[in-house]
């Protein structure tokens, strides 16, 4: 268990939820895929792997939780299908994406250059910025230079 799973136990515990067997294995599951954005299918079939008792409507509903309770971000790289990804206790924000318009593939940009734009935004506008979320479409290196 890692130190997240605190954060976890704690935010459910918050709200009046308990941290079960099945949650465990779902949370765990965006630990062993960290850097990747699982739609809610491919978080079944891999859980179904350790727990094959667990139904999806289970995951569906424990995504939707852990979404509200800031533990995954959910993510749509408008192709239709929601994916999450585990939301890092150590980031303020969520890293940036490329999207390849070819092959589908996505690939995390950690530099984050926005601070200073937000914080422009902030004193000009009087708004406080809490997070922001950024995609870059075009082409990967294996489909351009095809």
């Amino acid at each position: 268990m890692d130190l997240n799973s605190d954060y976890v136990k704690k935010a459910l515990k918050d709200k009046g939820y308990k941290f079960t067997n099945q949650r465990s294995e779902i949370y765990n599951i965006f630990l062993e895929h960290e850097d990747s954005h699982l739609s809610t299918e491919e978080v079944f079939e891999y859980v179904s792997r350790v727990n094959p008792d667990i139904g999806i409507a289970t995951v569906y509903r424990t995504l939707q939780l852990f979404e509200e309770l800031n533990v995954l971000y959910k993510i749509s790289f408008d192709d239709g299908v929601a994916r999450y990804e585990i939301k890092s206790s150590s980031s303020e924000h969520r890293h940036h994406h490329l999207i390849c318009l070819d092959c589908g593939k996505v690939i995390e940009v950690k530099l984050d250059l926005l601070d200073s734009l937000e914080d422009e935004i902030e004193s000009e506008e009087s708004f406080k910025i809490v997070d922001h979320n950024l995609k870059f479409y075009g082409y990967c290196k294996e489909c351009y230079t095809k």
